[in-house]
């Protein structure tokens, strides 16, 4: 999509040069109520925001007068059991879900479908139901509610309704949701034990990666072993998540056997017509339905759906920031007050990205920009105490918080062990992805002081650098796991 030139900019400027689309206001609400009463009068909600800044950055968001950010109201990040369903808050971050007992136990295609979702740090601040209103069909946790029968509970200001997400998507990012609605709980029903769920994803690279096909399946058997209810769905295949109906009634009433699993990865498959793009052609999307259905039955015909499921998985200091309900109202240029590094920091609201105002407004320039869109991990910071990517948080989310930039990650006058590690194995490169890397495995090693290879991958998934490998990062944090102390800087100078 072309992005639209804002006013007085000429056309010798590039599209990838226009600046983002700044809000004239940026409100951070404390209730509910508060946030349809600010909706009713027009505007955005903004809760993870790891879709919409990049929207914005694009500009192609359409006009945002108003920013509404609800992440510090109170209460909108739980994840309950009311009434045999289980509810998720629309603050619900993807890491959180993966770190949830209640949805690993009676939702695991959506944990798995959490665990898909860019990496850790991205995923401390992307919401499920975020992912949801986005409502692209290659958003993995669409299909993994869609298997598990959910509703979403829309409020307006004197007025709520629940619909089923099956009829929630309209088209490509198109949903019922109107302007003035929030969306204020997604819930699904607990089934018995007997039910089995799982969700499989093919990316063209093992993280940070869109689905070029995912598949939930849900199979619920009686006492004999027979499948008495079932649900296929197909992400990334279609404007709209497919269910094929005629693929699940295959299923029910027999035993999942061989010959039932191989008629319904076949009649799945018939239930799509897949396009062409750039990340696969519509033949080979069509055979990975029959595959990954095939796989995936197979899985819960011999139980072993969460086999897959890793025993660690390292969230960054997620899984939520919490909410401290501080209100604050901004208009253009007036100031953030926050606190990075230990110092107090007052500087005018400039720039709509926490990254590109902490690079202009203060005196922490080793953030870096890589990629701008949540892909790379170089903007990596800590937001209290949570390891998040700067280039997709609103600059004045940072008012009365404490923020940490590679420049604080030091301790008093000597570096952090995991510095000293890179300097001792020689694992820095050129620059640009070194903080980010930093930031990640510092948040990594507090919780995991001694972490393993596959531990490592799975932190740092979302710092991608291009300029060497990785052997010598992974021998940093060995390092710096058994290193008794480190020097002070002035020693490492010398």
């Amino acid at each position: 999509m072309k992005r639209a030139r804002p006013r007085g900019v000429t056309k010798s400027v590039h599209d990838v040069q226009l600046p983002a689309i700044k809000p004239d206001s940026y409100v951070a609400p404390t209730s509910v109520e508060e946030t349809l009463e600010q909706l009713a009068n027009g505007g955005r909600v903004l809760a993870g925001g790891t879709d919409l800044l990049i929207e914005m950055d694009r500009r192609t968001s359409g006009p945002v007068e108003r920013l509404i950010d609800i992440t510090r109201i109170a209460g909108l990040d739980k994840i309950a059991v009311f009434n045999n369903r289980v509810r998720i808050g629309p603050l619900v971050t993807h890491n959180q879900c993966v770190n949830s007992p209640v949805i690993v136990e009676h939702g695991l295609a959506l944990a798995q479908a959490c665990l898909e979702v860019g990496a850790p740090a991205l995923r401390n601040r992307a919401t499920v139901v975020g992912n949801i209103v986005t409502a692209s069909p290659a958003n993995d946790t669409i299909s993994a509610l869609s298997a598990l029968e959910a509703d979403i509970t829309l409020c307006s200001k004197g007025h709520k309704r629940t619909v089923p997400l099956a009829d929630f998507f309209i088209g490509v990012r198109k949903t019922v949701l109107q302007p003035y609605e929030l969306v204020t709980d997604i819930s699904f029903p607990i089934r018995s034990n007997a039910s089995r769920s799982i969700f499989l994803k093919l990316g063209l690279r093992g993280a940070q990666a869109i689905s070029v096909v995912h598949v939930a399946l849900r199979c619920d058997f009686s006492e004999t072993g027979a499948v008495v209810a079932a649900a296929i769905a197909l992400g990334s295949v279609a404007p709209v998540i497919v269910r094929p109906s005629e693929a699940e009634k295959l299923l029910v009433g027999s035993a999942l056997n061989p010959d039932i699993i191989d008629s319904t990865s076949k009649q799945a498959r018939s239930a799509v017509s897949p396009i062409d793009d750039l990340r696969a052609p519509a033949d080979y999307r069509s055979e990975l339905v029959q595959v990954m259905v095939r796989r995936g039955l197979n899985a819960i015909a011999e139980n072993a759906h969460r086999d897959a499921w890793p025993e660690v998985t390292p969230l960054l200091g997620g899984p939520n920031l919490g909410a401290d309900a501080l209100a604050a109202e901004f208009a253009t240029s007036d100031t953030i007050t926050t606190t990075i590094n230990g110092r107090l920091v007052e500087a005018p609201w400039s720039e709509v990205s926490l990254l590109d105002w902490i690079r202009r407004e203060t005196a922490f320039s080793g953030t870096k920009e890589g990629c701008a869109e949540g892909e790379c991990g170089a903007c990596t910071i800590f937001l209290d105490g949570v390891a998040v990517l700067s280039c997709l948080v609103p600059a004045p989310r940072a008012h009365q918080a404490q923020l940490t930039t590679i420049e604080g990650l030091a301790e008093a006058d000597r570096l952090h062990p995991l510095q000293q590690g890179f300097v001792d194995c020689a694992a820095v490169q050129c620059g640009y992805c070194i903080p980010g890397l930093l930031m990640a495995g510092a948040a990594l090693q507090s919780s995991h002081p001694d972490p393993d290879n596959a531990t490592i991958s799975n932190g740092l998934s979302g710092n991608l650098c291009r300029c060497g490998g990785y052997y010598a990062i992974a021998a940093a944090f060995n390092e710096a796991s058994v290193a008794p102390s480190t020097p002070t800087i002035e020693e490492a100078k010398q």
